[in-house]
């Protein structure tokens, strides 16, 4: 058995861990990252792949309304390290950002690689340690960190511990929400952790999922439980996936525990009811039902297929009940996707289980931060700026906990 001690002990090395180790030693702190994986920040780079959405643009209420629930108590931390100051830091990385007709904001490169090469070196040059292939099975006598190393059991004894494990999405890069057990084990208070930004199961006829598996539907909206979301989504073989959907994962996974899943998809959000009624009426007698709709409405084949799926057969040729249709397709989840294929996970250590300080009331010296902490939100920005700056807040508190400054300086404005 292999034992060592270190004064700051951070387990995982995704951005939540990285940021934490890197404020905390520029304050002079001794930190040891432990990673269960080879390499580090494995899920960070996977995010990265289609463009790396580091935060977003939106005034400051309108971006703490991303949280729910949550954004009464993130609101500090956000408030202590918002999106100026994200974008401040990849710049100190050399990752000049800029922000995109949708509000998101992204480095200039669109990639996550240049960032972590840049952000491993400076934390090299710091002085941070990186223990690799240590996987984090639970607490041994005297509040000892235990790992499964290549050489068999290790124990770590810190002054100070950051968890930064993750959710439960996209296990295969680490995150595999093992650490709930380990936590209620210890009498910590943790939120089942459930699929967010996930895809939803539809049960599509085989003849349209065939054809249309791959397409998107742009400019949509979606209505569910008296919730809505506008935006694309993207038809899969079993269902669909993409932004307007993930924005209602809170809403629906209520509902399908509920047992009654519907979604109301509005073709047409631009247009009013009478006015596609109107647009329908006025084609010329000659046309198809589906040029019709194409060429009164824009609608795509995709879009018209879904219209059959919802109508379950021939559409309605009556120009109003047609428009009720397009502007309110019923489609009836079956499931929503498994957490192991969603973007990230809801749940985690709820709020009330930490104390004043920052740390696990049953834990003491032991601390959380990024997607182990129970909230969620949607793509867009949202879920790394709330992981840097819960990172940030940790860091703080760890410092303090050990009677140390941080000499940080004063974080951007909104």
């Amino acid at each position: 058995m292999i034992s060592r001690s270190c004064q700051v002990a951070i387990v995982g090395a995704g951005p939540a861990g990285l940021f934490a180790a890197e404020q905390l030693a520029r304050a002079g702190l001794a930190v040891t990252i432990f990673e269960r994986m080879a390499s580090p920040a494995r899920k960070f780079l996977l995010a990265g792949r289609g463009g790396l959405n580091l935060t977003h643009s939106e005034p400051r209420e309108a971006f703490l309304g991303r949280y729910g629930a949550a954004a009464t108590w993130l609101a500090p931390a956000l408030d202590a390290f918002p999106p100026a100051a994200l974008r401040t830091w990849a710049e100190g990385l050399g990752q000049k950002t800029f922000v995109g007709s949708s509000g998101r904001v992204f480095p200039e490169s669109f990639k996550a690689s240049p960032l972590v090469r840049a952000w491993l070196g400076r934390l090299e040059a710091l002085g941070v340690t990186l223990i690799s292939r240590r996987q984090f099975t639970g607490f041994g006598p005297a509040g000892t960190l235990l790992f499964d190393g290549p050489d068999g059991l290790e124990t770590v004894k810190a002054k100070a511990t950051l968890l930064a494990l993750g959710g439960a999405s996209w296990p295969r890069m680490g995150s595999d929400g093992a650490w709930v057990a380990l936590l209620e084990q210890q009498g910590v208070a943790v939120a089942p952790l459930e699929p967010a930004n996930m895809g939803v199961d539809i049960g599509w006829s085989p003849g349209f999922a065939a054809r249309f598996a791959g397409q998107p539907l742009k400019r949509m909206a979606i209505a569910i439980a008296g919730r809505a979301s506008q935006g694309e989504a993207v038809i899969t073989g079993t269902g669909l996936e993409g932004g307007a959907i993930y924005a209602l994962s809170q809403p629906i996974r209520q509902a399908i525990a509920g047992g009654v899943a519907r979604l109301a998809i509005d073709l047409k959000p631009d247009l009013a009811s009478d006015a596609v009624a109107a647009r329908v009426a006025g084609a010329r007698a000659k046309d198809s039902l589906s040029s019709t709709l194409k060429k009164r409405l824009g609608l795509t084949p995709q879009a018209i297929g879904l219209l059959h799926e919802a109508a379950g057969g021939p559409l309605p040729r009556e120009p109003e009940a047609l428009a009720r249709l397009i502007k309110a397709a019923p489609l009836d989840i079956l499931a929503a996707r498994p957490i192991g294929r969603a973007i990230s996970s809801a749940g985690g250590v709820r709020r009330d289980a930490i104390d004043a300080a920052g740390a696990l009331t049953a834990l003491p010296g032991v601390f959380v931060a990024g997607e182990m902490l129970d909230w969620e939100a949607p793509t867009g920005g949202y879920l790394l700026q709330a992981t840097f700056a819960t990172a940030a807040a940790a860091a703080r508190a760890i410092a303090a906990h050990l009677g140390v400054e941080t000499n940080a300086s004063p974080a951007p404005g909104w």
